[in-house]
């Protein structure tokens, strides 16, 4: 039977005072996954903090320097919704880091799970939305930098469209952006991607499934060699900044088909957790809790061919 690595750190948890992202949630998704032996769990993996010059491979020079020296203005850290501490800016580095490392062991071992990542919002000059780097960008250019990797897709989940990663990949042919979302939600600005699903407010677990078996053979066709699932929370209904009304029921299905498409289609698979904000955070953590077990139940399926 194959076996699934998770990649996590404790300085995940970041100090940012009152605020509706609680960063301790990848503290309990992790004690839940180790809480007793897991025979399909092959380790948790401490990541390494992703250079600057991994994030100089997608951010601008300028933005990087602003937040090197902690210069963002006023209005910047007003977009990026947090603030620009130390224990931020190397949390955020760290966790990049998390995103490229589990990319490199799922291009070996065929899937990998971060408990972490999925920083959709940030752009190349700057950041939004809880997002100061985007770190599935940086991982596909860092191991682009490294090796060779034809064809990338990225199937996002959460509730809010990955505006930040349409526009940085939008110009890239060979990696295909698929974001499913709501409609009239944040972001304000949502760049085309190359399959955008937009869903009305109150979308339910028989629309919104339904909607995903629609979408998933076209993000296949691209025929991808590594494939990113952002498997955001924040779908719940009982989410603070979603409008959509799945149930965690209806979010257990949602993972079973991304990982049933993915184990038939033969696609390296990383899975980060994105967004998650639901009024109690229990409620959050089942959520993604149930995703990567999904995946360690499903690991032993996964096709193990080394990529790189």
């Amino acid at each position: 039977m194959a076996l699934l690595k998770l990649v996590y750190s404790s300085r995940y948890s970041l100090d940012i005072g009152p605020h509706v992202f609680l960063t301790e949630k990848y503290r309990h998704v992790h004690a839940r996954l180790t809480a007793e032996p897991h025979p399909n769990l092959d380790g948790v993996i401490e990541p390494v903090a992703a250079t600057w010059d991994q994030l100089a491979l997608v951010h601008s020079d300028e933005y990087l320097h602003k937040v090197r020296t902690r210069t963002l203005s006023s209005e910047e850290i007003a977009q990026l919704e947090l603030p620009l501490t130390d224990g931020v800016v190397e949390g955020f580095r760290l966790m990049t880091g998390g995103t490229l490392t589990a990319a490199r062991l799922a291009l070996v071992d065929g899937l990998c799970g971060h408990i972490g990542g999925g920083f959709h919002h940030a752009f190349a000059s700057h950041g939004e939305g809880f997002c100061l780097f985007n770190d599935v960008a940086v991982a596909i250019a860092a191991i682009r930098a490294e090796a060779a990797l034809p064809r990338v897709a990225i199937i996002d989940l959460d509730v809010h469209q990955g505006n930040g990663t349409a526009l940085i990949c939008g110009r890239d042919e060979s990696v295909f952006t698929c974001s499913m979302h709501d409609r009239h939600n944040y972001p304000a600005y949502k760049p085309q991607g190359s399959l955008d699903v937009g869903l009305l407010a109150g979308t339910g677990d028989g629309e919104y499934l339904q909607r995903l078996r629609e979408a998933l053979p076209r993000v296949l066709a691209h025929k991808p060699d590594l494939l990113f699932y952002l498997a955001g929370a924040d779908p719940y209904e009982d989410d603070q900044l979603g409008h959509t009304k799945l149930t965690k029921a209806g979010l257990r299905d949602r993972d079973r088909l991304v990982l049933d498409a993915v184990l038939g289609a033969e696609v390296s698979l990383v899975i980060v957790l994105a967004g998650g904000y639901a009024r109690q955070l229990t409620d959050t953590v089942d959520i993604h809790t149930a995703t990567l077990e999904a995946a360690l139940a499903s690991g032993s399926g996964i096709l193990r061919t080394s990529r790189l």
